[in-house]
C-alpha cells in the first residue's frame, strides 16, 4: 500500500506543480502584455504630442496664407464692382487722398458728388484701381475732376495696424484699363508709378463685348459706337491728351488682349506729366512738369468752352462696363436708349 500511496502523491505533486507553472507564466504574459500596452501607449502620447506641437507651428503660417490669398482675392473683385469713393487720411505726415476703386456705371458721377459734399477736394489726390467703365459716364466725372484741379495716380490705398496706429500708404502695384485710362488723364497734374499697369482697348457696345465677335449690329449700333469715339476724341483733346492715346487704343478689339502702355507710350499719349512726386497730398510735394505734346489749335480752343459749359451726355456702356456687379450680367438696352 505505501508504494501506491508514495506513487499517488507523487502524481498528484507533478500535476500542481504544472498547474502552477502555468498560472505563473500566464500571470507573467500578462504582466508583459501590460508593459507592451504601457508602452505602446507612452509612445503614442509621444507622437501626439510631436502632432500638435507642429500643428502649432505651421496652423499660423497656413492662416497667414490663406488670409493672404483672400485678400489678394477681395482686390481683385473690388476692381471689377462699381466704383466706390472713399477718402484716405495720413494726417500730419499728409493731407489724404480719394481712392477711386471698381468700374464706372451710371451711379459713378452722382456717387462722386455725393462723396465730395462738404469736402474741400480742389488740388486733392485721386488713386485709381479700376477696369475701366461706361464711355459717357467716365467722361461726366472726368470733366468733374478736371474742375477741381485734381492730381490723378495709379495704385491700392494700404493701412497697416502698428503699435503707433494705422499709417496709410499707396502699393503702385495697380490697374488702369480701359475707359479709366481717360479718368487718369482727367488730372491736371498725373502721375503713373513704374509698376502700374495702364492698359487700353476699344469701346465697344456692352451687352456683345463679351463674345463681339459672334454677336450681330445693327445701324444703330453702329452709329452709337461712332458717336460715342467722337465723344471720346473731343474729350481727349480737351483734357491735353494726344491723338496717340485714341490711336493705341482703338487699334486693339475687344476679343484681343489689352495693351498695355509703355512708359515711352505714356509720355507719347501726354497720359504722365510729371515723372516724380511725393507723398499724396504732402505740402512738400515736389513735381517735375513734362513738355506735353503739342496739341492743334482747333482742339485747344474747343477745349476752353467745354471746360466752362460741359454738355451732357447719354451713358453708352463699353466692354468694361459689363463688369460683375453683385453676380448679375447688365441687361442689354436698346439701341439709343442707354
Amino acid at each position: 500500500m505505501l508504494p501506491i500511496r508514495v506513487f499517488l502523491f507523487a502524481v498528484s505533486l507533478s500535476i500542481n506543480l504544472a498547474t502552477i507553472s502555468r498560472a505563473v507564466s500566464s500571470e507573467c504574459a500578462r504582466i508583459s502584455d501590460l508593459a507592451s500596452a504601457r508602452a505602446r501607449w507612452a509612445a503614442t502620447q509621444g507622437w501626439m504630442l510631436l502632432g500638435t506641437a507642429a500643428l502649432c507651428i505651421a496652423l499660423p503660417g497656413l492662416v497667414a496664407m490663406l488670409g493672404g490669398s483672400a485678400h489678394a482675392g477681395v482686390a481683385l473683385e473690388e476692381r471689377k464692382l462699381p466704383m466706390k469713393f472713399s477718402w484716405v487720411a495720413c494726417q500730419p505726415n499728409c493731407r489724404g487722398w480719394v481712392s477711386a476703386v471698381g468700374i464706372v456705371t451710371a451711379d459713378s458721377p452722382r456717387d462722386f458728388d455725393e462723396f465730395a459734399r462738404g469736402r474741400q477736394l480742389g488740388g486733392a489726390t485721386i488713386v485709381l484701381d479700376s477696369s475701366g467703365g461706361s464711355v459717357n459716364d467716365s467722361i461726366a466725372l472726368g470733366r468733374r475732376w478736371r474742375n477741381l484741379g485734381v492730381l490723378t495716380t495709379v495704385g491700392i490705398s494700404v493701412q497697416t495696424n502698428t503699435a503707433q496706429g494705422a499709417p496709410a500708404s499707396i502699393a503702385p502695384e495697380a490697374y488702369c484699363e480701359s475707359m479709366c485710362v481717360f479718368l487718369l488723364l482727367s488730372g491736371k497734374t498725373r502721375y503713373v508709378p513704374e509698376t502700374a499697369h495702364v492698359r487700353v482697348h476699344q469701346i465697344w457696345i456692352g451687352d456683345r463685348a463679351g463674345d463681339a465677335k459672334a454677336g450681330t449690329y445693327s445701324a444703330d449700333d453702329l452709329m452709337i459706337v461712332e458717336r460715342d469715339i467722337g465723344r471720346l476724341a473731343k474729350y481727349t483733346f480737351d483734357m491735353g491728351g494726344a491723338g496717340d492715346l485714341l490711336s493705341l487704343s482703338l487699334n486693339v478689339p475687344p476679343w484681343e488682349d489689352l495693351h498695355e502702355l509703355s512708359r515711352e507710350e505714356l509720355r507719347l499719349t501726354n497720359l504722365v506729366t510729371t515723372d516724380m512726386i511725393a507723398e499724396p497730398g504732402s505740402p512738400n510735394a515736389v513735381v517735375v512738369e513734362l513738355t506735353p505734346k503739342p496739341v492743334q489749335d482747333r482742339f485747344v480752343s474747343s477745349a476752353v468752352a467745354t471746360e466752362t459749359n460741359p454738355q451732357p451726355a447719354e451713358s453708352t456702356k463699353t466692354a468694361e462696363a459689363m463688369g460683375p456687379t453683385s453676380g448679375v450680367r447688365a441687361a442689354a438696352t436698346p439701341p439709343g436708349q442707354e
